[in-house]
């Protein structure tokens, strides 16, 4: 038996079509899942799917808002109706607003939580029937270093990784009875358009994180295929309401 073999299984990856969530995507299509890419833009979600095809992978585009309650659950219903279960849930999606505290708007302190941590809610709710029939599931949730850490310009950022570590706690401990296991990652400084952008805006960045991380280079997408098969697979079936850092030291470092 292959601890790591994921055929048959069939997953759904929010943001799926680019950063991590491909990085993700991809090392579960690369174990043999069937991979839904989950996104807003539905047409760059099919070119990669095309993508991951051509490459010998099972992947299709489903469209999603993940901050709409009828969105999430007609990627369901397209899930299923395209592969007839769901095994493995990737809470990727994600986004940030970048402001002192004092600046931020309501409604765009709301943005960043919907789209950040009540989306998690709402889309590991809606598997949960499916994973049920299934026997039982994998769900992985984006957290960040910023579950760990302050910042003056990422407050509802922050609030809502937190909340995604406890909300990975609680989730674990209710569904351990239908045999799901939910795990959060942490992703140190991963080079991905969103923090492309945050280097623009945030002077100096790229030096400090580079002079803190004993690996000393900023992370890629594909750092987190080998986590996304082990979180995915049986070989972390006794694995659960973990928050697994992958930021190349940057945590542990004092300094």
């Amino acid at each position: 038996m292959d601890l790591f073999s994921l055929k048959g299984k069939v997953a759904i990856v929010t943001g799926g079509n680019s950063g991590i969530g491909l990085g993700m995507a991809r090392g579960l299509a690369d174990a043999g899942a069937t991979v839904a890419l989950a996104a807003r833009t539905v047409d760059k979600s099919r070119k990669v799917a095309g993508e991951i095809e051509s490459s010998g992978g099972k992947a299709f585009a489903v469209e999603c808002d993940v901050t709409s309650g009828e969105s999430i659950e007609a990627m369901v219903q397209a899930t299923l109706d395209h592969s007839g279960r769901i095994d493995i849930l990737v809470n990727n999606a994600g986004t940030n607003i970048r402001k002192e505290p004092e600046e931020l708007t309501y409604e765009e302190w709301r943005f960043v939580l919907d789209t950040n941590l009540d989306s998690a809610f709402r889309c590991s709710t809606a598997c949960l029937p499916a994973m049920i029939e299934a026997g039982g599931g994998k769900i992985l949730n984006n957290g960040s270093m910023l579950s760990i850490f302050g910042s003056s310009w990422g407050a509802p950022y922050a609030a809502s990784k937190g909340g995604m570590v406890q909300l990975t706690k609680s989730l674990a401990i209710a569904w351990a009875k239908h045999n799901i296991q939910v795990n959060c990652f942490l992703p140190g400084f991963i080079d991905t358009p969103l923090t492309q952008t945050a280097r623009q805006q945030l002077e100096g960045l790229n030096e400090k994180v580079l002079a803190r991380t004993p690996a000393d280079r900023w992370g890629s997408p594909d750092d987190f295929r080998g986590l996304a098969v082990f979180l995915g697979s049986q070989a972390s079936n006794y694995v659960t309401g973990t928050a697994i850092p992958v930021d190349g030291g940057f945590s542990v470092n004092l300094i």
